[in-house]
């Protein structure tokens, strides 16, 4: 083991996830709503689930399903329209009662985060102890539920919150982490999505044993670079630091509509809603991208995209509309009609450190 594997080893992390938590904000401030199945999105015929209450969860209703399919599953689901500026400023709530703990932050969403407390403010030495003072006291702010994993690096805390869900916590201490990494299927790995634990299983390789027998050169030969990930998680190491003020990579914006698309004319004018919400993000924040890409799901849920790189990053509004009609033009004629279109932006840097326009590849 390296120096930095050993070091890292004695690093407290604590994964804090909220439980349901678009879902429990709703039960939370509309009474009728406890205790029955909740879904926060679009009840519409093509609306898309954001968020579902553990009593839709045992129905089958996740997140990202379509509404008419949780509709199916369970046909008592009650639809609540989303209220993002409420949801944002609970989480800013949240935040703050991490920072009396840590400055070490850092936010994977409104509703979840990593903390390294291996040195915290409040001199506690057990991680654990640190973690049921943080979720007691969003009950006492919020009067909703969190539920914590802690380990020493953050692929372990992460399953590890995972596995008291809801309103539970776990500890994956040093010694237990290559065991409980090895009875894993690789489909609960956090960063292996249904396409590659196919392919693994296409490979004889179920668990997390199964990819820890695997040499490094083969995992590397059948996955490139994230073999290398693979193969060191595969036996409880990730290096990973926990970074604060972590810089945003991408940011983007997609709407599925009313009645599907079939008309370049009609494409485009959709287009500008999102275009606003992308560039307005770069306005505020400084951020400035290179890369442009345009999603579209076609009405059978086929999903495509397209994408441009940029010699430097997108420099105003109008840029970013030049280059998002082009990737659609550029994709004309569309075999089907259209369901969503989507635009992001990725590869972000603030404006101070943007590079200079000459000197970069293509």
């Amino acid at each position: 083991m390296t120096e930095t594997s050993t070091s890292a080893a004695h690093r407290k992390i604590i994964h804090v996830d909220m439980d349901a938590f678009y879902a429990s904000v709703e039960q939370r401030d509309d009474p009728a709503l406890r205790g029955k199945p909740v879904a926060v999105g679009g009840s519409r015929e093509r609306g898309v689930v954001a968020a579902a209450s553990y009593e839709a969860r045992k129905f089958g209703v996740r997140s990202a399903m379509p509404s008419v399919t949780a509709k199916r599953q369970c046909p008592d689901l009650i639809f609540v329209k989303p209220r993002f500026e409420i949801y944002k400023a609970i989480s800013l709530q949240i935040r703050e009662i991490f920072a009396k703990h840590t400055a070490i932050i850092e936010p994977l969403s409104l509703d979840e985060a990593y903390l390294d407390v291996t040195e915290n403010l409040q001199n506690i030495p057990l991680a654990r102890d640190i973690a049921l003072a943080i979720r007691a006291k969003i009950k006492e702010v919020t009067g909703l539920n969190a539920s914590a994993g802690i380990s020493y690096n953050k692929f372990l805390a992460k399953l590890a919150s995972d596995h008291r869900k809801p309103n539970g916590q776990y500890v994956i201490s040093p010694e237990m982490g290559p065991s409980f990494v090895e009875s894993l299927p690789v489909g609960k790995f956090h960063g292996i999505g249904p396409a590659t634990a196919a392919k693994f299983n296409g490979l004889g390789i179920r668990t997390g044993l199964d990819i820890r027998n695997q040499t490094l050169e083969f995992l590397q030969g059948h996955f490139g670079k994230a073999g290398t990930y693979y193969y060191w998680i595969s036996r409880g190491v990730d290096e990973r630091p926990v970074r604060a003020n972590r810089i945003r990579k991408s940011v983007g914006a997609e709407n599925t509509f009313s009645s599907d698309l079939t008309s370049f004319e009609s494409m485009v004018a959709e287009l500008q809603p999102l275009i606003d919400k992308v560039w307005g993000h770069c306005e505020r924040t400084g951020n400035r991208g290179r890369t442009v890409t345009l999603k579209i799901k076609f009405a059978d849920f086929e999903i495509v995209s397209r994408s441009r790189t940029l010699a430097s990053p997108v420099s105003s509004r109008a840029a970013l509309t030049t280059r998002s009609v082009g990737l659609l033009e550029a994709a004309m004629p569309l075999p089907k009609p259209v369901r969503l279109l989507g635009i992001s932006l990725s590869s972000l840097k603030n404006d101070d450190e943007v590079e200079p326009q000459f000197g970069l590849p293509l």
